[in-house]
Parts: structure tokens; C-alpha cells; sequence
């Protein structure tokens, strides 16, 4: 247990900031696993629909810092070569 002022302030702080992290993390992964499961029904228009949502979310989660951004940019890039993979 925090005993100062200042430890019991972070200890707030930290637990707001986690909150708001693992909402963010949230999003993203449901944002991604949309892209995975219209990849997996073979639908490339669907796929290209969710990517566009996507992709602006997981820049915004490496931006916030809650992912790194080379593992933002390793996700997009994966998922855009899914898709390309995918037969018209």
C-alpha cells in the first residue's frame, strides 16, 4: 500500500491510465480480428473495408504508446499481404 501523497496519486494515476490502455488494446484487437475473420471467409472486399478501419487504429495505439510501432507497422503489413494473397 502507497504511504505518501505522491505514491497514492500514482497509484491512481496508473490505474486510470491502465483502463484507458486496455480499452485502446481492445479496440485494436477487434479491429484486427474483423480484417482475420473476412480473410478467413474469403471475402476481399469485406477485408479491404476492415483494414481501412484498422489500420488508422492501430496507428492511433502506437501513437499513444500502448503497442510499439514497428509491431503496428508488422500487423498492417501482414494483413495487407493476406489480402493481396487472396484470389479476386
Amino acid at each position: 500500500m502507497p504511504n505518501t501523497r505522491s505514491a497514492k496519486k500514482a497509484v491512481r494515476k496508473t490505474a486510470r491510465r491502465t483502463a484507458i490502455n486496455k480499452a485502446r488494446r481492445s479496440r485494436m484487437r477487434t479491429a484486427v480480428r474483423k480484417v482475420e475473420e473476412a480473410i478467413a471467409a474469403g471475402l476481399k472486399e469485406e477485408a479491404l473495408k476492415a483494414l481501412a478501419v484498422a489500420e488508422p487504429i492501430l496507428a492511433r495505439t502506437a501513437r499513444k504508446g500502448v503497442i510499439h510501432k514497428n509491431t503496428a507497422a508488422r500487423k498492417v503489413s501482414r494483413l495487407v499481404a493476406r489480402i493481396r494473397a487472396m484470389p479476386d
